[in-house]
């Protein structure tokens, strides 16, 4: 470089700004704010104490879905996506009298599972399923159910939801399945609130105290199902109405 020649370092120009629409400079991206963790709305003692009356009113509780053995619940369980665990069962029952294994599933074939389960919704997608997943079991699990959330979650037509199921009527695992009513009431009691149905699990887990695990899903199933309707809830008739901080709570409402 000549004493003449301009040094590159001092005249070169400042990188310009990123232009936005309108003509103006776009702002710097804001870090995002740490979600605040959501306070929970009752004490260890309340919690217990709601969970207590559960037990109380029903002390072994069981899920409604018709089954014979671990592959047939697993079975029933996927089957009953978007569907009532009536409607599955009226199918089902005939169905398990000739197939409770995963070999007899893939014996019987597609079709014929089909014209089994047509009065199902989505059946056409569900058979295809059932048939994939019977036959992983004898491929992979020697024709056994997996006692294992994440095995179960392998086999196809099978999430997280109905892992939990099987895992906790088939094993006796303290596990919590998140259906519409879990999610609705986790939010709307208060006892768990979350806005996935992941969160809403979680959060149960740390709520529930431990010597009413293994069956508070399915006393907060039966409740969302029969007491705590998602329309219209029948508070007159919960146990728990004096305890709940729920603003939908009529009997609170009216004291």
């Amino acid at each position: 470089m000549t004493a003449n020649q301009p040094d590159p370092r001092k005249t070169r120009k400042p990188a310009a700004k990123p232009i936005a629409k309108g003509g103006k400079a776009a702002a710097k991206p804001k870090p995002a704010k740490p979600r605040a963790p959501v306070r929970p709305r009752y004490s260890k003692d309340e919690l217990y104490a709601i969970f207590a009356r559960f037990h109380a009113a029903n002390p072994e509780p069981t899920g409604e879905l018709y089954y014979v053995n671990p592959y047939t619940l697993l079975v029933a369980v996927a089957l009953s996506a978007q569907a009532t665990d009536v409607g599955v069962n009226k199918a089902t029952r005939p169905l398990f009298e000739i197939v409770d294994t995963p070999q007899k599933m893939v014996d019987l074939g597609e079709e014929r599972l089909r014209e089994a389960i047509k009065t199902i919704g989505l059946y056409r997608n569900k058979a295809k399923n059932v048939i994939a997943l019977s036959q992983l079991l004898i491929d992979r699990f020697g024709g056994e159910v997996p006692q294992d959330r994440e095995a179960l979650e392998t086999l196809p037509g099978v999430g997280r939801k109905t892992a939990n199921v099987v895992l906790n009527i088939a094993f006796g695992q303290p596990t919590i399945a998140v259906d519409t009513h879990l999610f609705r009431l986790g939010n709307r009691i208060g006892v768990a609130p979350g806005k996935t149905p992941l969160e809403v699990e979680r959060a149960l887990e740390k709520a529930v105290p431990p010597e009413f695990l293994l069956h508070a899903h399915h006393w907060l199933i039966l409740h969302g199902r029969y007491i705590c309707k998602a329309r219209k809830p029948a508070c007159e008739k919960c146990l728990i109405a004096d305890l709940c901080k729920s603003s939908d709570n009529t009997r609170r409402q009216a004291a």
